[in-house]
């Protein structure tokens, strides 16, 4: 097989990781191949060529936006602090749509998401950005149905990643459904990354999308629950600690945080129940009394339903610590990690 053709596009102020972090993925796929074929040929193409500076202030030197013609394996659009000037830029986004054309498949990472829905090419599709940016996504283009958890999302020959470096691990996606699974796990053990932070995976945003309310009595409860996570927190004592009825709590609760009491309390447990589990050796039933949760069974569901993995197998992905002897909690069905 000869070497799949990648092609970037890139515009002055383009963010570099969004680049760096998928194309050291190809680069590596292609040198950690036995036969030397079947790798990835990286091109760099702009408008503004031959020099572009990314926000970071690397430079890259490109081709001219005629130099991408002919067949491409994989359109790869990045984000950047940029992006307003790079979707006013009516050459650069008919380029890219005509380009969609005869690629194979388009991927975008992190804000490039916005360029290909510019283009409209990801109208009746499902796609994902940066989390500080899905709202404006949505609002900005209403014929795209944008995911808000997961790190990407394949829709057909159109991938879009989330935030920054989620592009790695879209890379990743893709040099698996290349070469399959086992020269994937080669690509990411050397470069010593993760095989596969699953693409359903929420992007990590909860406590920054709660932000607190601008109303004392709402800000208040808010401060109250985060220091009393373990405790059962009803409603009817929070509404009677911001000197309210419960209806009316609840009714401006919901309008200031923009979600009801009930879910933002488990929101913040999961947060809670995260961080423990990235950061102790506590087990999992110690955890979830820790975060609030009647049970470890509760403590299960809630977590499989807002992350799609268990508490264990999040442990296992995404621990920073890395305890000697470390025992998980099993749960009927689950085999642990020690079995």
């Amino acid at each position: 097989m000869s070497q799949r053709r990648v092609v970037v596009v890139v515009y002055p102020g383009v963010q570099a990781l969004d680049i760096a972090g998928p194309i050291e993925v190809f680069d590596t796929a292609g040198r950690q191949r036995r036969d030397d074929r079947g790798g990835y040929q990286v091109e760099f193409v702009s408008a503004a060529a031959p020099r572009v500076r990314t926000s970071a202030g690397l430079v890259i030197e490109a081709e001219p936006l005629e130099a991408g013609e002919g067949p491409i394996d994989t359109l790869l659009v990045p984000g950047g602090w940029s992006l307003r000037e790079a979707l006013a830029d009516r050459e650069l986004v008919s380029w890219i749509r005509r380009a969609a054309e005869r690629s194979r498949r388009v991927v975008s990472v992190c804000g490039g998401a916005f360029l290909l829905a510019e283009a409209g090419l990801l109208d009746g599709r499902r796609a994902t950005t940066h989390w500080a940016y899905r709202e404006e996504l949505a609002r900005r283009y209403p014929r795209v149905t944008v995911e808000r958890e997961p790190i990407f999302v394949w829709d057909g020959r159109y991938v879009t990643s989330a935030g920054v470096s989620t592009g790695i691990d879209l890379a990743l996606a893709l040099v698996e459904a290349d070469h399959g699974a086992s020269h994937a796990l080669e690509v990411a053990r050397f470069l010593v990354l993760f095989l596969k932070r699953n693409g359903g995976q929420s992007q990590f945003s909860i406590i920054l999308d709660a932000q607190l309310a601008d109303r004392p009595p709402i800000r208040t409860a808010q401060e109250w629950i985060l220091e009393n996570l373990e405790q059962p927190l009803p409603v009817p004592e929070m509404a009677e600690r911001a000197n309210m009825s419960v209806r009316n709590f609840a009714r401006v609760f919901r309008r200031e945080v923009g979600t009801p009491p009930g879910q933002y309390i488990e929101q913040m447990r999961i947060a809670r129940a995260r961080k423990l589990l990235e950061s102790t050796e506590l087990t999992v039933k110690q955890i979830a009394g820790r975060c609030g949760f009647a049970s470890t069974e509760t403590f299960f569901r809630s977590f499989g339903r807002t992350l799609e993995l268990t508490p264990n197998e999040y442990r296992r992905r995404f621990q920073t610590l890395v305890p000697a002897g470390l025992v998980l909690d099993a749960v009927p069905g689950e085999r642990s990690a020690t079995s």
